[in-house]
This record gives structure tokens, C-alpha cells and sequence, in this order.
């Protein structure tokens, strides 16, 4: 019975969207007009393949799979981000905004029917094992990942605690798949960590925006300060996949007096907001470097572009993601829910960084100096961003202004290969590369945005001797 209800819940769920969508997005406010022009027409193609389906199709499929098929087709035609959330993945997306959920602890998209890694989260088996943003999953488990769906992906990472899994791994500049072996984990994301990296100077690290992010960063701010003076702030926000709009736009509050932080931009006027630094007694009195890269998705880059626009902070690194668009989750009455995208948000200067990503100030590869000379570092740095999604978005205002696209050759069924490589190529790790992320002289990015923040105050105390 229960089995019966749902399936015709899914059956209904799917003709509202359908309404929905062919009524222009305002809701099925008249129905009699629905049935009078094409959409009907549409409507009734559906129902018919649907009753063909059940009775020709070589084995019994239940009314439940063919409409949540059909739900998971039409949200995969729309855009990268649009997606069916079952029940039980409805639950779990819950789960990881607190910061705790069974699995790996990487952030996937799909990208030419490949499953690919958007970046690995920090201190999980999967950043651990060595998965970088940008690894194309070939296999999971010996099955082949071509066209399987984020729904079935995350099924198939996810499992009980000490289970093994094994992705197997094309990345760019390695001519061969190679097999990375994992231990799933109960994983508890500390969404901040922070600590002095020199007197005055402190390092923040946003790994993923959850629920209490805000707050953890400006207890440590209210720490500090209690402590001493803060000559400056490194935030990094490199391989930070995002999370949540609330508190992207509460910790850009905390190092902003004053205007506008993000806007959004969507067909309904509940989808055009806009939000405002308002917090008294926000941290103004010392300079900041943003750290970022090609993982640094999402609410991330909405915090750096933020900083960014209002000179707030020197952003520093390579181009980010450029994912600029919002996804909203529209609960159903089967505790399933839709998340669809609704809008595109905007810097507070109007530009989208849809597709295009924050490009930085200071422009940098995290490469130790010693090892530059190595090609493979050039080939290894290719990560995957916004504009290499199918049906990804475009950026109308980057286009306008000349914003270059840079064609994708990472397809893995049409890899370009090193001449000079041989097939016994194995990838570096960040290890074997002598980097250590967030770590003082093991880790380029980090040594240069204090050494800014450093000269800040050197030419300040100039400047100041000047005018006395």
C-alpha cells in the first residue's frame, strides 16, 4: 500500500512540474488553459509511451521507476545542479549541512557523462587518498561510471563505517586509470580552522559553509582580538566546494561595515534578493589575503567576490569554479524534494561569475619553486570549473566583456597523451610534491599572502613617517 502511494505521488509530483514548467514557471493558476494548447499534447505523448512501455518492454517495470526516471531525465537536461532527491538522499543533504554523513568526502559533478571530482574535502579518506578537483571517476567498484547519475554515484560512495571502496581514477597528464582503495568514514567536517602563523598575522580555513560556520569564525575573531592586535588575516578558501547562501553571506557580514554582499537574480520575484553587510562592529582594522583555486565553488566564491569587489581584501591564486548560480530545495509530500536551480547571483560590482569564476588579484600557482621545471605540475593544474559542464549556463555579462572560452580537451575518451610519458606514469601526490596546504614554507600560496600582509604594514609605517 505504502509502495502504491508513493508511486502515485511520484506519478502527480511529475504532471505539477510538467504544469509548472509549460505554464512559464507562474504556477498552474489556470488549468483550462493548460489542456487547450500544446503542453496537453505533450502530457498525453507521456501517459502514452509510459502505457507502451509497461506493456511491451521485455521485463515488468513499475510505474514508480519509469516516473522517477522521467523526473531524473527532465532535471538532467536542464542544467549540471537540478536534481530528484529521494527520500533517503533528501536526508542525507540535511545531514551534511550539520557537517556529519557516511562516505568519502569529495564533491562530484557530472561533466560529459563522466562522474568528476569538483574538489576533495579536507581531512576525509578521499583528500587522504590523494583525489584531486578535476579526477575523472572511470569506476566504481569495477562498474563503470559513464551516464550514471549523481543519484546513484553518491549511493554507490556512500556506505557503513571501515567498508572499502575503490575508485578508479582517470586525471589529467597520467595516460593510465589507476585504482585508488578507501576506507569509508563517518565523516565530521570541521567547517573551520584557524591558528596564529605568526605574531598578529592568522590563518582561517573555511573548509565547506555549514550551519555554524559564521559563528565558529568570528568566536575565533573575538578570540584574537582578546589575545592582541591583528596585524592581518590569510582566509583560505582553497578546494572549499560551498554550502550555504546564509552563511557565505554572514561571514563576508563579519569583514564588512557596509553595502551589498551578493544579489540574486531569478523569474519570480521571491528569487530577486538582495543582501546587506549590517553587523555593528564588523573586523575592518587589518588587511586580508583570500586564498583560492579551481575547487573554491559556490558560497566560497560568493565570499571572495564580495571581498573583492568592496577592496576589503587581495584575492590571491588561480581562477575559481565559477558556479553562479542558486539552487533552491522545494520539499514534496513523500519527504522527497527537487533541487532546482532557480537563480543567478551577482557581485555586489553586478558581475556573474557564472562559468567564468573569480579571477585573482594575484594570480598564482601553488608550485615550490624548486619543482617548477617539472611539466607535469602544468598538466596536473587543469581543474575542472563551471564552463566545462554541459548545459551549463553562460555568462551573458562575461561574454559582453570579452571573457575568453577556453575549449576542453579532458574528455577521457579523447585524452591527448604526453609523447614523452610512459605508461607506467603515476600522479604525483601533493605530497611527493613537497606541498602541505596551510602549512608555512611548505606551502607557496600561503608564504606569499603573509609576506603581503607583512609589506602592508611596512609601507604603511612609511607612508605614515612621510606625512608627520
Amino acid at each position: 500500500m505504502r509502495r502504491r502511494r508513493r508511486s502515485l505521488t511520484l506519478f502527480l509530483a511529475f504532471f505539477a512540474m510538467l504544469a509548472l514548467f509549460f505554464s512559464g514557471g507562474r504556477g498552474v493558476q489556470k488549468v483550462d488553459a493548460v489542456g487547450k494548447d500544446a503542453a496537453y499534447e505533450n502530457l498525453q505523448t507521456f501517459t502514452n509511451i509510459l502505457a507502451i512501455v509497461q506493456k511491451n518492454y521485455v521485463e515488468d517495470v513499475s510505474t514508480e521507476q519509469l516516473v522517477e526516471g522521467a523526473i531524473n531525465g527532465m532535471l538532467a537536461s536542464l542544467d549540471p545542479h537540478s536534481a530528484y532527491l529521494t527520500p533517503d538522499l533528501y536526508k542525507e543533504l540535511q545531514v551534511d549541512t550539520k557537517g556529519s554523513f557516511g562516505g568519502l568526502g569529495i564533491e562530484i559533478t557530472v561533466r560529459n557523462g563522466v562522474l568528476t571530482v569538483v574538489s576533495p574535502i579536507e581531512d576525509t579518506p578521499a583528500y587522504r587518498a590523494g583525489v584531486k578537483a578535476g579526477d575523472m571517476i572511470i569506476k566504481i567498484d569495477g562498474e563503470f561510471t559513464k551516464d550514471m547519475t549523481l543519484v546513484d554515484a553518491v549511493k554507490k560512495m556512500r556506505g557503513p563505517k571501515g567498508s572499502k571502496v575503490v575508485l578508479s581514477l582517470k586525471r589529467e597528464g597520467v595516460n593510465t586509470i589507476f585504482d585508488v582503495s578507501m576506507l569509508r568514514e563517518v565523516i565530521k567536517i570541521q567547517s573551520v580552522k584557524s591558528k596564529w602563523l605568526d605574531k598578529g598575522y592568522g590563518y582561517i580555513r573555511i573548509t565547506q559553509f555549514q550551519e555554524r560556520t559564521a559563528n565558529d569564525v568570528e568566536h575565533m575573531l573575538e578570540t584574537w582580538s582578546h589575545d592582541g592586535s591583528i596585524e592581518g588575516i590569510v582566509l583560505d578558501l582553497r578546494n572549499d566546494p560551498g554550502g550555504l547562501l546564509t552563511q557565505a553571506v554572514k561571514v563576508s557580514d563579519l569583514f564588512l561595515d557596509s553595502g551589498l554582499i551578493v544579489y540574486t537574480d531569478g523569474r519570480l520575484e521571491n528569487q530577486k534578493q538582495k543582501y546587506f553587510a549590517r553587523r555593528p562592529g564588523s573586523y575592518m582594522d587589518f588587511p586580508m589575503v583570500v586564498l583560492v583555486n579551481g575547487g573554491t565553488a559556490s558560497a566560497s566564491e560568493i565570499v571572495a567576490g564580495a571581498l573583492q569587489d568592496h577592496k576589503r581584501a587581495v584575492i590571491l591564486g588561480t581562477t575559481t569554479f565559477g558556479k553562479g548560480s542558486v539552487q533552491t530545495i522545494l520539499p514534496l509530500d513523500d519527504n522527497s524534494a527537487l533541487r532546482l536551480t532557480t537563480a543567478r547571483y551577482y557581485t555586489p560590482s553586478g558581475r556573474s561569475i557564472q562559468a567564468t569564476g573569480i579571477v585573482p588579484d594575484i594570480v598564482m600557482d601553488n608550485v615550490l619553486t624548486a619543482r617548477v621545471d617539472q611539466p607535469k605540475l602544468d598538466r596536473h593544474s587543469a581543474a575542472l570549473r563551471e564552463e566545462n559542464l554541459p548545459r551549463h549556463f553562460e555568462n551573458k555579462k562575461g561574454a559582453d566583456k570579452g571573457v575568453q572560452k577556453h575549449d576542453d580537451k579532458s574528455d577521457p575518451d579523447s585524452m591527448e597523451h604526453d609523447p614523452d610519458s610512459s605508461p607506467d606514469d603515476t600522479p604525483d601526490s601533493e605530497s611527493d610534491l613537497g606541498i602541505k596546504e596551510g602549512e608555512p614554507g611548505k606551502d607557496p600560496q600561503l608564504d606569499h599572502a603573509v609576506e603581503l600582509l607583512k609589506s602592508w604594514k611596512v609601507f604603511k609605517t612609511l607612508v605614515a613617517k612621510r606625512e608627520e
